[in-house]
This record gives structure tokens, sequence and C-alpha cells, in this order.
């Protein structure tokens, strides 16, 4: 356990670390904030560490553990209904909880003085990669090319954005990158490894990654789909 907190803190400070001291550098040459505020943002910063700690212990423990015996245990059951129910059902609870996208969801509320209401962005957010991670487990069930896959799915988003209003594709774009975080993406890979891994003929590493890539592209195209409609 001692090994893993010390392997996981060392990630954290690598990770928050450099910003850390940036900011500390700014504020004593440059911008020279109140000294309470500058103690206020030490103080989060540490409480941002030890919770990303905690965070990172959560998952390496028992989130991701968790998500490869799901997705190992889905096949016997003989079922591709319930293959693609499970995957959705997972990626929508893990991206509604997904810190980013709860970030972005109140900023567009903010910015949009509630005509984007956070709750409806979080849902299709959610929806989208919901629908795109259960199609990224048919695909590994029937083994079509991923490529192929992400050929279809770019030039749906690509035709989507072009008729989309413009002011809004920008959101949809970053609607998409906000769900590759420290939340959704081990679950939906530990999902989809632990898939692959007792399916004859696939492989762990050409079937279980490249799907969080063609996961984020279902934000996108749901947020597009939402801004034609709501246009």
């Amino acid at each position: 356990m001692m090994t893993l907190v010390r392997d996981k803190l060392l990630e954290v400070v690598r990770a928050v670390g450099p910003f850390i001291v940036v900011v500390v550098v700014l504020q004593l040459v440059l911008v020279q904030a109140p000294t309470a505020l500058f103690l206020q943002f030490l103080a989060g910063s540490l409480l941002a560490v030890v919770g990303m700690l905690l965070l990172f212990m959560g998952i390496e423990i028992g989130i991701l553990p968790m998500g490869r015996f799901i997705g190992a245990a889905l096949p016997r059951e003989g079922s591709l209904a319930l293959i693609l129910a499970v995957a959705f059902a997972l990626g929508f609870a893990t991206t509604v909880a997904e810190p980013d996208v709860l970030v972005l969801s109140r900023q567009i509320d903010a910015a949009s003085d509630g005509v984007i209401s956070r709750l409806a962005v979080l849902l299709v957010i959610a929806t989208g990669l919901a629908v795109f991670a259960a199609l990224a487990m048919a695909r590994i069930v029937t083994g079509w090319p991923m490529k192929y896959a992400l050929t279809v799915a770019y030039g749906l988003m690509l035709a989507l954005a072009l008729v989309a209003p413009g002011t809004f594709v920008p959101l949809a774009f970053d609607g998409g990158s906000v769900t590759t975080g420290i939340l959704s993406a081990p679950v939906v890979i530990a999902l989809a490894i632990g898939l692959s891994s007792v399916l004859a003929g696939r492989s762990a590493v050409s079937d279980g990654f490249g799907l969080l890539g063609f996961a984020s592209i279902g934000p996108i195209i749901a947020v597009l789909i939402m801004e034609i409609l709501l246009s």
C-alpha cells in the first residue's frame, strides 16, 4: 500500500507541481495578489493534491479491477444487448460524475445566462458518450475495424459541424474533450480490455485501445445535434 501511495503521490506532484510553481513565481515577480488570496491558493492547492491522491488510489485499487472484471464477465451471459446496456449505463454514470464535464456545464450555463442550462449540457454530453461507448463495445464483439468506425464517426461529426450554428461549434468540441477525464476514461478502457481479453481472436492492445477517442466523438455529435435543434 505504501508503494502505491508513493507512486500516486509522485504522479500528482508531477501533474500539479509545475502549475503551482508558475503561480508562485508570478505572485513573487509580477501579479502580487493580496496575501490572503495567495494563502487561499496554497491551501486549495494542498487540498487538490490530497484529493487527487485519494482519487488516483481509488481508481487503481477498485475501479480499474472491477471494470476489467465486468468486461470479462459480460460475454459469459451470451447477450450482446446486455453488453451494450452495461456499456451505456457505465458510460453515462461516469460522465455525469466527471469533474471536467461538471465544470464545463457550469461555465456554459453562466456564459449563456441560463439559455443553455447546466443540466441539459450535462445530460447531452453523457448520453453522447454512453451511446458511443456502447458502439465501441459492439465493435469489439463484431470485430469491425476501428479505422472504419472512426471514418464513419468523424464523417458524421464533420457533416453536422458544417450545418450547425457556427457560434456553438467550439462548444461541441470542448464537450468531447472533457469526457476523456480522470473518471470516465479509466472505466471505459478497463471495460474494453476486460471484454477483449475473453473473446477469441481479440487483442487487448488493438481492441482495448482507440475506443476512447471513438467514444469522445459521441458528445461532439450529441451537442451538435442539440445546437441544430435549438437553432
